[in-house]
């Protein structure tokens, strides 16, 4: 006879997989790839434009210990970052009617995509230029990926509950294993943190601190 569920028992089954949730599968260094998404000057740069995410200069150097760290055992990074491409005919159409933008973007901002110098990518690292949220969309990440042979994505930077979950979203549905890095990704409200993390948790990701993540990866 098919058990029943009371509606206290399903709530706290959810809010288990929110909170305690892990995802079950090992992380096999060689087997990964580094995504650090969008740490570039509008984001990183002190007081620049009105998209600073002062958190996310705040974790530049963990960011630069995981990058020095993945560098170090030969996993490959990736870089991605908001510019200038296609004359703009490749965004959604529907962005410019979302409350995130500023007047003021069309100045000199989110045209170059330049990665913010105390990360910057090394002269065989890749540096994708990406018209929207998730990285996978529109760009060859998902080629890439494929040709590196690599099946697990660990994902770092900012903003967490944009461009990093939405591309750990992205990776999920097409198969990667993903890893996210609670205290390497940054948001512009610190308040809208954890509730991404509890989500990613439950669904899409294996959520691990930086220190998580190092221990793994040396092993």
């Amino acid at each position: 006879m098919t058990k029943a569920f009371s509606e206290q028992e399903v709530l706290a089954l959810a809010r288990r997989a929110y909170q305690e949730g892990s995802a079950t599968f090992e992380i096999e260094r060689a087997n990964c790839a580094l995504l650090v998404i969008d740490m570039q000057d509008e984001f990183v740069k002190p007081h620049w434009t009105p998209f600073w995410v002062p958190e996310a200069t705040r974790q530049v150097p963990q960011i630069k210990r995981l990058l020095e760290a993945c560098r170090a055992y030969r996993v490959p990074v990736i870089y991605t970052a908001f510019a200038r491409t296609h004359h703009y005919l490749d965004r959604p159409l529907a962005g410019p009617f979302m409350p995130n933008r500023y007047a003021e973007e069309d100045a000199a901002w989110f045209r170059a995509g330049t990665i913010w110098s105390e990360l910057a990518p090394q002269e065989d690292e890749i540096v994708l230029y990406k018209p929207s949220y998730g990285a996978f969309y529109d760009t060859p990440l998902e080629t890439i990926l494929k040709n590196l042979h690599k099946d697990t994505v660990i994902i770092c930077g900012t903003l967490t509950n944009f461009c990093c979950g939405t591309t750990a979203r992205q990776a999920y549905e097409r198969g990667f294993k993903v890893v996210f890095g609670s205290d390497i990704t940054a948001t512009d409200d610190p308040a809208m943190q954890q509730p991404e993390l509890q989500v990613l948790r439950k669904g899409f990701a294996r959520v691990l601190a930086l220190e998580e993540i190092l221990t793994e990866l040396s092993s």
